[in-house]
């Protein structure tokens, strides 16, 4: 009879926690701006209310494991070395690469984090990096420019610029073929990568074959966009107080915002520019203006594609181990890639955003399985939190 007590007591408190959960991640799905999908409420909760960091340390997935590699006795392999940028300054790199590489394509991959100091690094971005060098079989370089507040413009662009030179005449040594060279970035790092374009452009440096810009900061003026005023509370992991101190740190004089070299969006000649890439969020402050960076590029004839995710925030590729979005994200940005590296991409007749739905069918169940796994997981952390205290 005890045994029999404590099986139902079991029974109906697990049931009794379900539905909590459930009533929960439902509660949380709910938005001033509509219904979010489990997955991203789940995540963002945690994030808002602290119950995990931004840079939570959570297994890699098995494909980017050395022993995922076809050949058993390939690797991954990462140097970290630093770069002379003049001035007696010195920047980290960061580099990942397959061991048997030879004469690959290569991908400067410019972080995100707002041009701030602590907004974002190397480590907060390695495993975006790292799946790249997994998913392409490039080599992948990585530069920690330097940041504002004690770097302003134009530090974080001459680093990013210096690191695209430094691996067009050294990248060879790592198995990377430097007449094939893309630029990526994310926010911020969006930002850089599309400017570093401009700038090799400009000044005549390395050809490059294509650009991918996740979620890309493409103008500091005052734009009248629409998702700047929907998604600015900070809730989608953006907010406009956030963009306006990147703005006063790094670009503390409003002549700078016109600059095509902090603003490319406002670039007098987006001509002669490499294949493009653009990938922005549904919810995200910065997805109008990176959509619209898109249609200026296709207008002065680059070839362009630009695909809005929906029911994800800003920041969400970074998320790819635990979001579905954000690992087909990059698995577009490699097939991307490869198609820019292995034939001559043209432009469209006309300009469109593609947008990409969440997952379906059994891809969804799981997505909600997870949901509902974190989403307890979470439920339970803040019970013990309150008992705690």
């Amino acid at each position: 009879m005890m045994w029999k007590k404590v099986i139902k007591f079991i029974v109906i408190a697990s049931l009794l926690f379900s539905l909590i959960t459930v009533w929960s991640i439902e509660n949380w799905s709910q938005t001033a701006h509509g219904e979010l999908p489990s997955k991203t409420a789940v995540v963002l909760h945690a994030i808002n209310n602290n119950l995990v960091t931004l840079d939570t340390d959570i297994k890699a997935p098995e494909f980017l494991s050395p022993d995922a590699a076809k050949d058993k006795e390939v690797t991954m392999k990462r140097t970290d070395t630093t770069i002379d940028v003049g001035k007696n300054n010195e920047i980290p790199v960061r580099i990942y690469r397959y061991s048997n590489v030879e004469n690959a394509p290569v991908i400067m991959y410019y972080h995100g984090g707002a041009f701030l100091e602590g907004y974002g690094n190397l480590e907060s971005h390695d495993n975006v990096i790292r799946s790249l060098a997994a998913k392409t079989g490039a080599v992948v370089v990585s530069p920690g420019y330097r940041v504002a507040p004690e770097y302003v413009f134009p530090a974080a662009v001459e680093d990013s610029y210096k690191a695209l030179e430094w691996a067009f005449h050294h990248v060879e040594k790592f198995g990377g073929n430097p007449d094939k060279i893309a630029v990526a970035g994310d926010s911020a790092g969006g930002n850089l990568a599309a400017v570093t374009a401009l700038k090799s452009r400009d000044q005549n440096g390395p050809e490059l074959f294509a650009q991918l810009l996740f979620y890309p900061l493409t103008t500091f003026k005052d734009t009248n966009f629409e998702s700047r005023t929907m998604y600015d509370s900070g809730y989608y992991l953006l907010s406009r107080q956030v963009m306006l101190k990147a703005r006063e740190a790094y670009t503390p004089e409003q002549s700078m915002w016109q600059n095509p070299y902090t603003s490319p969006l406002n670039a007098r000649d987006l001509s002669d520019l490499p294949p493009t890439l653009i990938i922005t969020a549904e919810y995200d402050p910065l997805r109008d203006e990176g959509e619209l960076y898109g249609e200026k590029l296709h207008e002065a004839g680059t070839p362009v594609e630009t695909v809005r995710y929906k029911g994800v925030m800003h920041g969400f590729v970074s998320f790819f181990e635990i979001m579905s979005s954000g690992n087909s994200a990059l698995q577009n940005s490699a097939e991307f890639l490869q198609e820019a590296d292995t034939t001559s991409v043209k432009a469209k007749k006309e300009y469109n955003v593609t947008i990409q739905n969440g997952p379906s069918g059994f891809s969804r169940f799981k997505e909600e399985a997870e949901a509902f796994a974190i989403g307890a997981f979470l439920v339970g952390k803040s019970t013990f939190n309150r008992m705690m205290k």
